[in-house]
């Protein structure tokens, strides 16, 4: 099983070897192409070391393309459940050497992914916090909106409420994708559930229960469970009564009031 530590101090020396060749590189081309002038007639040959560079070029971005493919396997096997293999094909990932800094960052998101699907928060969290650290500055993009929510949802589970919200409120200005935008939506109302922001969760409440229904089973359930639970803590029978009997028709309630037990008022006479 891969350390977190371990993984982030792996990547943190890769992405440095990695800039440190690439600057090499470019200085050994720019070197042949400016002195081949200079020297002409020294025997000096700036195909050579061009042709010497490319080759180094080629070799490295081959053996990234492999890295990149193996963290993209492992995606698929994650929503596949098979967290196992999931984990060789990320461990082969980080451990292989990349010159791109793609491919060693979305290998470190996948296995952030991974601990949040195993419900191991600290480490989840810590993940993010690596991978964000080290796009800061950067044009983090989808990867840089994925890990923020994995984060803000890791940080709920472990009670750090404070955390969760400085990581939700950096999205809240952002463009982002319908799949970002929905599952920020979920991880909202979790927050929000915890502070007891009841009237803030029903706000809007039919776009929010238009929007769950593009989640998941389980997790669009849980989303109209929590819009239930609002609804009666603020009195609001009709809106309780219906989103009860839609949550009962998707999911085992047993099981959603067990992973979140402040759901069993819900259901409480």
């Amino acid at each position: 099983m891969i350390s977190a530590q371990t993984a982030i101090t792996k990547t943190r020396r890769d992405l440095a070897l990695g800039a440190v060749l690439r600057w090499v590189m470019l200085v050994a081309a720019a070197i042949a192409i400016f002195a081949q002038p200079l020297l002409d007639g020294a025997s000096f040959s700036a195909v050579a070391v061009l042709l010497a560079v490319g080759a180094v070029w080629l070799v490295l971005s081959f053996r990234s393309v492999r890295g990149s493919r193996m963290a993209a396997d492992s995606s698929s096997l994650i929503a596949a459940g098979q967290y196992d293999l999931a984990e060789e094909h990320i461990a082969e990932a980080l451990g292989s050497f990349s010159i791109f800094r793609t491919v060693k960052l979305t290998s470190l998101h996948h296995l952030a992914v991974l601990r949040h699907a195993q419900n191991r928060w600290q480490e989840s969290a810590m993940l993010c916090r690596a991978l964000l650290k080290q796009q800061a500055g950067a044009a983090g993009g989808g990867l840089d909106h994925s890990s923020r929510l994995i984060l803000a949802e890791s940080l709920i589970e472990l009670g750090d409420l404070n955390g969760a919200y400085e990581s939700l409120i950096r999205l809240y200005d952002q463009r982002l994708s319908l799949r970002e935008a929905l599952n920020l939506m979920a991880v909202q109302l979790d927050y929000l559930s915890r502070i007891g922001a009841w009237e803030t969760m029903l706000a809007s409440v039919m776009t929010k229960v238009q929007m769950a229904e593009l989640l998941p089973t389980l997790q669009a359930a849980r989303v109209q469970a929590l819009l239930a639970l609002a609804a009666k803590k603020t009195n609001r029978t009709d809106w309780l009564d219906w989103l009860r009997r839609r949550v009962e028709l998707m999911a085992d309630v047993q099981k959603l009031c067990t992973d979140r037990p402040m759901l069993w008022d819900v259901w409480r006479s």
